[in-house]
Order: C-alpha cells, then structure tokens, then sequence
C-alpha cells in the first residue's frame, strides 16, 4: 500500500472514531456491581445513566435536585451483581394525575 493511500485511511479511520466515539462508549452496568457499588456511584455522581442488563438502561439520581423542575422523583430497583432488587435511587419523571393526594381536581 502506498504511503498516501495509508494516510489517507488512517484519516478516514480517525474520522470515522471521532464521530462515532461519544456512541461506543460503555456505560456502567449494575450487573457487573455489588448493589452497594451501584448505590455509591448515583450517591456520588447525583445523576448519571446506567446499564442495568443486556441493551437497557436508564438514567438514575440521587435526590430530586437532578430533576427538571416539572417532575418528581420515584423509587429505582436495579438488578446488581449481588442481588437481583437494589435500590440505587430515584428515577425522575413527570407526575400524572394519581400522583396528588387531592383527587378532586
């Protein structure tokens, strides 16, 4: 192979990466943690995004503060490498109507 075609595809090879790169990356997953791992990482990142098995994930944080300010919080369980029910934190989402305590709206 010529020396410029070999530039030539090593630039298009580094192209191509960084494009790319930001959707290769791994995210961390439960199931290769202890639940106590995985409930430290939310603690200390306050909102970050998990794998939690096979090609799912979901974004989790620590308190409502990581939430936009339309939505609350509900309780997260993730399968982690020691137990199969860990609670990691919260999810955030945005409230229906059977979340007030007042019906009668």
């Amino acid at each position: 192979m010529s020396r410029s075609r070999t530039l030539r595809v090593v630039c298009l090879a580094g192209a191509i990466l960084t494009i790319a790169g930001p959707s290769l990356a791994q995210r961390p997953s439960t199931t290769a943690m202890s639940c106590r791992q995985a409930k430290g990482l939310v603690d200390r990142q306050g909102g970050l995004v998990l794998g939690t098995g096979g090609q799912t994930y979901d974004r989790f944080v620590r308190d409502r503060s990581f939430c936009e300010i339309t939505e609350i919080t509900v309780p997260a369980f993730v399968p982690a490498g020691d137990t199969p029910r860990c609670f990691v934190g919260y999810r955030c989402r945005e409230p229906s109507r059977g979340d007030w305590l007042d019906d009668g709206f």
